[in-house]
């Protein structure tokens, strides 16, 4: 016959197990992000998940020793509720805006839903903590810009250094221009050691438009030196 000590650990155990389960369903969130060169990728994400699980084992069992004693009242949600507060700052931080684009919402939403599925699965709810995890990584999947069938025009940071000749910018212009792609923001920079020009482009692109063939048509042209993607 077990001890009640020799219960305790196999309880506390069993708690350990789902802190654990939770750090794979953050990993695999942090995999799909990691993939796609995002800001938190799978550290963070299952840094996140099994952080936000120990919290809720915390707050829903950490007290059970005093339970029972009538001068003490215990609200069992009071952890969980702060983790959601606490999760959003970390959020905040993923969101960044980048020559007028604003980059990171949805790598901060995937932080604070990611602290949702580590509260569920050590809150005993596997089959809504793993079934929330692949429903997460399949829409990021089937509806990242470009790739999903919900796909909608996205934006990207072009950097183009050239020679500064008459004409050269109305033709790169004009070249977007016909590829439907719509300048959002538009900045020319000389360089006075070399009388380059340097233009910062942030594009809208169509939807599924291929990246790579737009820096192969522009860099068709003679003056230009250098296209980089940001």
């Amino acid at each position: 016959m077990k001890t009640v000590y020799e219960e305790a650990n196999i309880i506390e155990y069993h708690y350990l197990f789902r802190v654990l389960i939770a750090g794979i369903c953050g990993l695999i969130i942090g995999y799909e992000r990691k993939s796609r060169m995002k800001e938190a990728g799978i550290r963070t994400h299952f840094v996140v998940a099994i952080g936000a699980s120990l919290m809720m084992v915390i707050s829903k069992y950490g007290f059970q020793d005093i339970i029972g004693n009538s001068d003490i009242a215990l609200d069992p949600s009071r952890i969980a509720a702060q983790v959601v507060s606490g999760v959003g700052f970390l959020g905040a931080g993923m969101i960044f805006m980048q020559r007028q684009t604003v980059k990171g919402l949805t790598t901060a939403a995937g932080i604070w839903a990611t602290a949702g599925i580590g509260m569920a699965i050590a809150a005993g709810l596997y089959e809504v903590g793993i079934g929330v995890t692949i429903l997460i990584v399949v829409a990021q999947m089937l509806l990242h810009s470009g790739n999903g069938w919900l796909s909608s025009p996205r934006s990207e940071q072009i950097t183009i250094i050239m020679n500064n000749e008459p004409g050269s910018v109305d033709y790169i212009q004009e070249l977007l221009h016909k590829k439907g792609v719509t300048v959002l923001h538009f900045h020319a920079e000389k360089r006075s050691e070399t009388a380059d020009l340097i233009l910062n482009l942030t594009v809208k692109l169509p939807v599924k438009y291929d990246m790579k063939q737009l820096l192969s048509l522009i860099q068709n042209a003679n003056y230009i030196k250098m296209v980089e993607l940001i």
